[in-house]
């Protein structure tokens, strides 16, 4: 039987929907026609209080940073509150003590600058939403950032573009985890139109 891996998702006061809803979505409902539920999703935030996303959504997180179980998954997603909180120390040190304990550390749209404060892509490939290439460049200045690339796998780091890229991120790490016949079952029930191009070891950087 397959593991059943945690996979905690960052949220924070004006974070990007679709940054933390799609891949939520993904591993959400993988296995679930078949009754195997190889995931367990779960929202963390610093404060146990309703988080307002863009668009005024407001979120209520399950956990807190102290009492977040440990995580297989961590994904940091992104929107205009990464600007704040990459000045956020706590939040920054909590990120990169928990990316030790994870297998994977994910992250979509303008997280990446998060993990790059936390030193966490020095010598690594990255991207990030076009709108933030050249940020993400100024603050991790010994990464190689790719603005053309969808998303890229350093093997336990992965990060994807902006916003809708997080899905396709998010399917390509069920295929790495689970097959990509699972994938595709997964994509097919959520309706969305995905394809894995090439190879799996393809994408690793």
């Amino acid at each position: 039987m397959t593991q059943r891996r945690n996979v905690a998702i960052l949220i924070f006061d004006e974070v990007e929907i679709l940054d933390f809803c799609g891949p939520y979505e993904v591993f959400g409902v993988t296995g679930k026609r078949n009754g195997s539920e190889p995931f367990n999703v779960y929202t963390v935030a610093e404060e146990r209080r309703p988080i307002i996303a863009r668009n005024q959504l407001s979120v209520n997180p399950q956990y807190t940073l102290l009492d977040c179980p440990r995580s297989h998954i961590l994904l940091v997603p992104g929107g205009f509150g990464t600007r704040r909180e990459m000045h956020n120390s706590a939040l920054i040190d909590w990120i990169k003590e928990r990316s030790q304990q994870a297998e994977l550390l994910l992250s979509v749209c303008t997280g990446a600058l998060l993990l790059a404060k936390a030193g966490l892509l020095e010598g690594l490939t990255a991207t990030t939403h076009h709108g933030a290439i050249d940020l993400l460049k100024q603050v991790a200045p010994n990464t190689q950032v790719k603005p053309d690339k969808r998303f890229v796998d350093n093997g336990s780091i992965i990060l994807s573009a902006g916003i809708s890229a997080g899905i396709d991120m998010s399917l390509y790490v069920v295929a790495k985890l689970l097959g990509e016949q699972q994938a595709r079952e997964t994509a097919e029930y959520m309706e969305y139109d995905w394809q894995l191009s090439g190879k799996l070891e393809n994408y690793l950087e």
